[in-house]
């Protein structure tokens, strides 16, 4: 795991919990939060720097972004485990991470993750452009 460690898993899941839904298995934690990072991207791709929000390290990541790739990434576990243990709690998570990636797309909320900028700096991932020209006076 790159982006996410196992103690930000602690604050959605307990380390008993996290044991049985892992399978004993790292592999399966890196692979869920492959997928996970990848889901969410690709909400956020079209308006948000995502390559640099994923690089950061530590205190200098979004908490919002780790949550819910936490979320993310124990519902892809979970939908692994035999009858689907858990589930229920899973599911709901999932859901509420997917409706505030919805609400982000929307601009109902606004996360603080660097934006899509060009070489001079200026903010490209905004989809519309709007404004006018300068009012014109005309005396005669």
């Amino acid at each position: 795991m790159e982006f996410l460690s196992k103690s930000d898993f602690k604050a959605v899941c307990d380390d008993h919990t996290l044991g049985v839904i892992n399978q004993s298995d790292d592999d399966n934690m890196t692979r869920a939060e492959n997928y996970a990072i990848e889901e969410v991207s690709s909400y956020l791709r079209m308006r948000y720097d995502i390559a640099n929000a994923y690089a950061a390290r530590g205190d200098k990541r979004n908490q919002q972004l780790v949550m819910i790739t936490c979320d993310i990434a124990l519902y892809h576990l979970v939908s692994w485990l035999p009858k689907r243990i858990g589930f229920e709690i899973r599911e709901i998570r999932y859901n509420r991470a997917i409706n505030w990636l919805k609400d982000v797309q929307n601009g109902k909320a606004v996360p603080d993750i660097p934006v899509k900028t060009n070489d001079k700096g200026e903010d490209i991932g905004v989809p519309i452009s709007y404004g006018g020209l300068d009012k014109s006076t005309y005396h005669f």
